[in-house]
């Protein structure tokens, strides 16, 4: 098959589904394109704040579309690459960017509620704490996940008599010293849009000026550090990312990130055009592979394809990103298709690109039992669709260092934009478990005493969530991802259910969503039973050898699959009791901050009456 075909196929099928199934699904739940939304009414500075639909989009995508997208379809391909395709594709359009959409969706019909407060006020407190406490712990196997992901591709490589093989580690070096430009880049880039105001052509013309500079520095500069030495660095960096506003890092990051994440998907794409034109765009992989011999193994397709495939086609963690931060920055009601259907579609292309690459560089993989490609770099996910792509782009004539090192730096800034959101979410997860109110705006300037008060504290709920993301990050991300996998199925299936509650509580269809429920708590607790006899498994056959990688992961699914059983029962139960159109979507005044602008606005317009009347 060549690889040309495959992608425009997908290209085709995934645009017919956002301006079909996409569009027919907003106006079934409908847009109000006059309201004024959370991020306009309750504007703070630092949670809240108004965006345009570009930059929302830019937040939603970079946050969204981590090493998931190129991690999980490759991992999958063991199956073929057919059915992860297919799965991409339908499970892109029907079930992960609903998920997405309707998250987003029902946050900003609730005063930017987070989806934990939106389960209380659906479900109940206690469904609230326990998917709280879910949250937390699925955030903290991210960023373990994604920070041993980073740092392994920056870190140097060293020769024979230790020294630091430069040739190896040239590529990582740079886009390392890159990603540490990048944060204060995007700082000074966030200050001066703020300040001067620049927008539209001015504000890209910017942003590419500031990308030219940044990757001049990283090749002249690259900063060798061992793997554990970027443990720091990256840390360091989340540390600040999380507890900053959103508008001082997060927001421009976000921005800058989207644009690099275009031009990569657009260099892709032509490259595959290119290499099709040269006859090297055939996906030497095999369409489908033996099934019963993986069977025999332990791999079975259902359920390891559909949890390890996970952000390509659905990721439970985009809700948290909907609820917790974009619905907090969308202007517009009208907006909402494009940043939570759209950045889920595009998402799902670049798995597809993921696919396609992986396939083409299939006949590349060293067979003699190395793990290799044939340029002796070792065959992770990364390596095979960065060289992919690289050598695509080296087709069309980019120099073949600087293509390198650029998809080195894109494939590592998928990840490390989607843990700088993991971090902030974790984080405030944390500090909402000990909220008294459910008010999207009150938490934070409610009192506390004591432990609470400490505990709730920006800073310090930071520092403990990252500790343990860090911690169990020593494991590595191979240990840690079908745990990663399967938790974050689960995350999307509660999340389908309190959609499916809001739905029948406000008087809203939610039959679209029913099917995609049922198929995900079955998946994903089959997978948790499976990688819980395995950490057993692998107690029981190393002892005290393996506490601290398999011990922890058995802890960590235990707990995931009891704390999901109790919230899925609660939702599930309210969902079956709850009369339809009991519970209309929030006014304004339902909030602290609502109702202290509700009454601005009335004082406002009183005086306005009173001069009116004087004048006449």
């Amino acid at each position: 098959m060549n690889g040309i075909v495959v992608v425009l196929v997908a290209a085709v099928v995934l645009a017919a589904g956002y301006l079909g199934y996409g569009r027919w699904l907003a106006a079934k739940w409908g847009i109000d394109r006059e309201a004024v939304t959370p991020a306009r009414r309750m504007e703070d500075g630092r949670n809240f704040s108004p965006a345009s639909c570009f930059t929302a989009f830019s937040h939603q995508f970079s946050s969204i579309c981590g090493a998931g997208p190129v991690t999980g379809t490759i991992a999958a391909m063991m199956f073929g690459w057919l059915p992860v395709l297919l799965w991409v594709l339908v499970g892109g359009i029907f079930f992960g960017a609903v998920h997405d959409f309707g998250a987003l969706y029902a946050s900003v019909k609730n005063n930017g509620k987070s989806l934990a407060q939106l389960i209380e006020k659906y479900i109940g407190r206690t469904g609230r704490r326990l998917f709280l406490l879910f949250s937390w712990l699925f955030t903290i196997i991210v960023i373990a996940a994604f920070v041993d992901m980073v740092a392994g591709t920056f870190a140097m490589k060293t020769a024979a008599d230790g020294a630091v093989d430069t040739a190896a580690s040239y590529a990582g070096g740079t886009a390392g010293t890159i990603s540490i430009l990048f944060t204060f880049v995007a700082i000074a880039f966030g200050w001066l849009n703020r300040k001067i105001g620049l927008t539209g052509v001015k504000e890209l013309a910017l942003a590419v000026v500031l990308f030219v500079l940044m990757f001049a520095v990283g090749m002249q500069f690259p900063v060798y550090l061992p793997k554990y030495g970027w443990f720091a660095v990256i840390a360091v960096y989340l540390l600040f990312a999380a507890a900053m506003p959103i508008q001082t890092l997060k927001q421009p990051r976000d921005y800058l990130t989207s644009i690099m994440m275009i031009v990569m998907i657009a260099c892709a794409v032509v490259g595959v055009v290119v290499l099709g034109a040269n006859g090297q765009a055939t996906m030497t992989a095999p369409a489908v592979a033996d099934l019963s011999a993986l069977a025999s193994n332990g791999s079975y397709l259902f359920p390891l394809l559909f949890v390890s495939v996970a952000c390509g086609a659905l990721s439970g963690f985009h809700s948290l990103v909907s609820t917790n931060t974009s619905s907090k920055q969308i202007e517009k009601e009208s907006d909402m298709l494009p940043v939570g259907y759209g950045a889920m579609v595009v998402e799902s292309f670049v798995g597809v690109l993921a696919i396609v690459f992986a396939a083409i560089m299939f006949s590349d993989l060293n067979t003699a039992g190395t793990g290799a490609l044939n340029g002796g770099v070792a065959a992770t996910p990364f390596s095979i669709f960065s060289q992919g792509v690289a050598r695509g782009m080296t087709a069309f004539g980019v120099d073949s260092t600087l293509a390198t090192v650029f998809m080195t730096m894109c494939v590592s800034a998928l990840a490390l934009t989607s843990v700088d959101a993991v971090a902030r979410i974790g984080r405030l997860s944390f500090q909402e478990f000990f909220a008294r109110g459910n008010d999207a705006a009150e938490d934070a300037s409610a009192e506390t005493t004591g432990l609470v008060h400490v505990l709730s504290n920006t800073w310090v709920s930071t520092v403990l969530t990252l500790a343990l993301g860090l911690a169990l990050a020593f494991g590595g991300y191979n240990n840690i991802w079908p745990l990663f996998g399967a938790s974050n199925q689960l995350l999307g299936g509660m999340t389908m259910i309190a959609l499916a509650v809001f739905c029948k509580c406000t008087g809203r269809k939610g039959w679209m969503l029913y099917v995609p429920v049922a198929f995900l708590l079955c998946s994903t607790f089959t997978s948790l039973v499976q990688s819980t006899i395995g950490c057993v498994n692998a107690l029981a056959a190393s002892g005290t050898a393996v506490i601290a990688t398999s011990g922890l992961q058995l802890v960590f699914a235990i707990l995931l699959m009891v704390l999901g059983v109790i919230v899925a029962y609660n939702c599930l139960k309210e969902f079956f009791t709850k009369k339809a159109g009991s519970m209309p979507d929030e006014e304004p005044e339902w909030t602290e901050m609502g109702r202290a602008n509700v009454k601005a606005e009335a004082a406002d317009a009183a005086r306005s009456a009173g001069g009116e009347g004087v004048r006449g």
